[in-house]
């Protein structure tokens, strides 16, 4: 597992701006953190790097926020709500998880045994001096975007 730092805003952004340059249709990957712990930051910044430009929330009370960007269908999910991870297939929401898609997960845990595995995992959490994002790889396709992604992050920071 690789590890981070996130002293300030910019570099949350600048983590987003890196992994839009990896994304591709298929993955799917899970923002782990606390409440407030700059999920729904990374993905905003995700979305203004591939183009978007209308504003982002947070899917906590809609389930899933829908952006098509140039010809990418990218599905931002938060069960932060769900009481029984049944909740997931009641909504309807695996029809989302489709090759041609990429979908970012916060509070995949709350739709356990539901929702699918993740190519790729960001936990985010505080410490003292701003933020940490820790990475897991659990596929191939996510052992490359996670290879591109580190690649880019660390040119961006020399």
């Amino acid at each position: 597992m690789s590890e981070i730092n996130l002293p300030d805003l910019a570099a949350s952004e600048a983590l987003g701006k890196a992994l839009a340059a990896c994304l591709h249709p298929g993955l799917v990957i899970y923002l782990q953190g606390d409440l407030g712990a700059g999920k729904t930051t990374l993905a905003r910044s995700l979305l203004y790097a591939l183009g978007h430009e209308g504003p982002v929330k947070s899917p906590t009370y809609a389930l899933v926020e829908v952006y098509v960007v140039s010809r990418l269908y990218l599905y931002h999910f938060d069960f932060y709500r769900f009481m029984l991870p049944e909740e997931f297939l009641d909504a309807g929401l695996d029809e989302y998880f489709r090759e041609d898609s990429i979908c970012l997960v916060e509070w995949p845990d709350k739709a356990f045994g539901y929702v699918p595995s993740a190519d790729l995992v960001l936990s985010l959490r505080e410490d003292g001096a701003g933020r940490r994002c820790a990475f897991a790889a659990n596929s191939e396709e996510g052992r490359r975007c996670l290879t591109r992604l580190l690649a880019a992050w660390r040119a961006a920071a020399s």
